[in-house]
């Protein structure tokens, strides 16, 4: 192959990914965080201890419905889990998205994310995950979780969540 059209190629194509600044761009992270669950240990009168592993109670559930267009899609189950020390939290599971940059995850009123709750940015676009649910958050209202990119309003999936 010709040396001009070799460093041509180079200059093309690792240059800008190099010094690309913009919102961090996914190349298939996966991640497979576990259900959190809290121990109580009780200390009886007698000395005896015993320990209790409480789970969280499933709240509500929804399945993610991508866009599907080709560039943007989400799948997997979005459910609301109540902890034993009152946290609540969005669970992703058995998620999977397609690429992009500046994703968010959302719960919002409907898909437009015209009115919503952000939980953070997208830990992973592949796996297991956890999102803690703020305080106060009206889930009647927020009932709709949201894949979101963030720089350029687009909606990569969505999920209605309900009990």
């Amino acid at each position: 192959m010709n040396k001009k059209i070799i460093i041509g190629i180079i200059i093309a194509v690792i240059i800008p990914v190099a010094t690309y600044t913009g919102a961090p761009l996914f190349f298939d992270v996966t991640t497979d965080e576990p259900i959190p669950e809290i121990t109580s240990t009780i200390t009886t009168t007698d000395g005896t201890t015993t320990s209790t592993i409480e789970e969280p109670v499933l709240i509500a559930s929804g399945q993610f419905i991508g866009v599907n267009d080709g560039i943007h899609n989400a799948e997997g189950q979005a459910k609301v889990l109540k902890l034993a020390d009152g946290q609540q939290l969005l669970r992703l599971e058995d998620f999977k998205s397609t690429n992009g940059p500046d994703l968010y995850v959302y719960l919002a009123t409907d898909d437009t994310a015209q009115d919503y709750v952000s939980l953070g940015e997208l830990k992973a676009n592949i796996g297991n995950q956890n999102y803690e649910i703020p305080e106060g958050t009206d889930l009647t209202k927020y009932n709709t979780a949201l894949i979101w990119c963030k720089q350029f309003s687009v909606l990569f999936g969505s999920a209605e969540i309900s009990s």
